[in-house]
């Protein structure tokens, strides 16, 4: 049986699953993504990540503000959709709308369902030092990201992973794993959802800016994983003689001193003594003003002395 599906989403993140729905032997009737809104330095108006990928199938694509109006909803009932499949939409969708499709809404979630509910789990996977994350297939329902759990998929977290890196393999499975659900439904099966432990669940609010501001009294390890989690957004910076720094590139060095002592940076090589004693070298760096660079770069340029102190 083919499914006519109604796909949902707005970033990169949902972009593989729309391509393999669309190559795949399913219909997919309409794409839902989020307006076309002013972007980058020249501020010029932008279709979505989604509504670009859609853009040479032959697919209508809706981009309502919001679904508080009884012309929005009624238009997403008018398309008697066997299924939606929602991916980093942006927008709650109200009851009416969960369960106008025949299956109701399937969300792809990029993260072990229940921990790391929200806006950002990709992201807090990695800065809270989780050594797996993966994708959840989910029911949805009212609640935020609290419907019952179809399937999913796991990725170990390494140490040098970042969340660029985690979010195109999440994508990637999270897309393998939709279709195979839809498979099985198409083939007459039953999508069946267990539900989720509402008392382990963890919470990935919206990132912001301040949220990448280093604090070097921090342990190594946390600063590590604090770097690498907002790569590429928000990313991190720090103060340094009261100018700002984007550190863009960052390692954990094995084998740091053993006394917690003031932070500082150590040598031009870029080794930062950090509060627990442990050392992280800076590997990139941006200084106010000028391109990244490497840390021989910026204390030979005279934008950073060693041995000032940090915090």
């Amino acid at each position: 049986m083919t499914l006519r599906i109604i796909f949902m989403g707005t970033p990169d993140f949902a972009v593989p699953a729309l391509n393999k729905l669309i190559a795949s032997d399913h219909d997919v009737i309409a794409v839902y993504s989020q307006p076309p809104r002013p972007k980058g330095r020249g501020h010029q108006v932008q279709k979505s990540p989604v509504h670009l990928a859609v853009d040479e199938a032959d697919i209508p694509v809706y981009h309502p503000v919001n679904f508080k109006t009884p012309e929005a909803v009624e238009e997403f009932q008018s398309l008697n959709a066997d299924i939606a499949v929602v991916a980093a939409y942006g927008l709650i969708l109200p009851v009416s709308v969960l369960e106008a499709p025949k299956h109701g809404c399937l969300n792809i979630h990029a993260s072990l369902l229940p921990r790391w509910r929200g806006a950002s789990p990709i992201q807090h996977a990695i800065w809270k030092g989780d050594k797996v994350s993966g994708v959840t297939i989910m029911q949805m329902e009212k609640g935020l990201d609290t419907g019952p759990m179809i399937v999913k998929g796991e990725v170990n977290i390494t140490p040098d992973m970042t969340a660029s890196r985690l979010h195109d393999e999440l994508a990637e499975i999270g897309g393998n794993l939709v279709l195979d659900v839809l498979d099985v439904l198409a083939n007459g099966g039953e999508i069946l959802g267990t539900p989720q432990d509402h008392d382990h669940m963890t919470y990935a609010p919206m990132l912001k800016k301040e949220d990448g501001k280093i604090d070097w009294n921090a342990p190594a390890h946390e600063i590590d994983q604090q770097v690498r989690a907002l790569n590429p957004w928000p990313g991190t910076w720090t103060e340094i003689s009261g100018k700002k720094f984007k550190i863009k590139g960052i390692s954990l060095v094995d084998g740091g001193v053993s006394a917690a002592g003031n932070p500082h940076i150590i040598d031009a090589k870029g080794h930062v003594l950090c509060g627990d004693g442990g050392v992280l070298r800076i590997d990139l760096i941006q200084p106010e003003g000028a391109k990244a660079m490497d840390f021989v770069s910026a204390v030979n340029g005279g934008y950073i002395e060693v041995g000032t102190r940090l915090s």
